[in-house]
């Protein structure tokens, strides 16, 4: 019997698909992990969106994973209001990749593209239901700065907002 490999790949949103897969998945992980309604795939689609109409490519960026050439997981970096400060967007991995490093991977791709960016801090929303995001966060070293309870998605959450010093 031979031990078949794994080949995982990180690489730019660049190729029809790309985008539309990142919407897509988030609304259907996510209804199947945690019940969430259409509002947040309506949420993504319109963080989707605004990057696909209007980004500094310089600035700001997506990528995917692919593990053995199939899409396995996401991330968006973009320039946050506060000057200096970039936002991390749609982390996921799909629930068949998980394991391999893949969320670390995609924030790692993120972490080194806003240095080299000129960001000097990172920041990003969540909710406490994502343990396994949280994790890789907290591992990256972002710090919780705030957490608020709130309802979205048909359901209560406890919002969070993370935040890292990139100097």
């Amino acid at each position: 019997m031979t031990q078949q490999t794994t080949r995982v790949t990180v690489r730019r949103a660049d190729r029809p698909g790309d985008l539309g897969w990142a919407v897509m998945a988030h609304g259907e992980i996510y209804h199947r992990q945690f019940g969430y309604d259409m509002a947040f795939e309506s949420l993504v689609a319109g963080i989707v969106g605004d990057f696909a109409t209007d980004h500094d490519p310089a600035r700001e960026a997506i990528w995917i994973a692919e593990v053995d050439g199939v899409r396995a997981g996401c991330v968006m970096l973009i320039a946050d209001a506060e000057p200096d400060t970039a936002r991390l967007r749609i982390l996921l991995v799909t629930p068949v990749a998980r394991g391999h490093g893949i969320g670390s991977r995609l924030v790692g791709e993120c972490l080194m593209f806003a240095r080299e960016a000129g960001y000097r801090r990172m920041v990003l929303w969540t909710t406490d239901d994502q343990t396994a995001a949280r994790r890789i966060y907290e591992k990256a070293g972002f710090t919780l700065s705030a957490e608020r309870p709130e309802h979205r998605w048909g359901h209560d959450v406890i919002a969070q907002d993370w935040a890292l010093n990139l100097t």
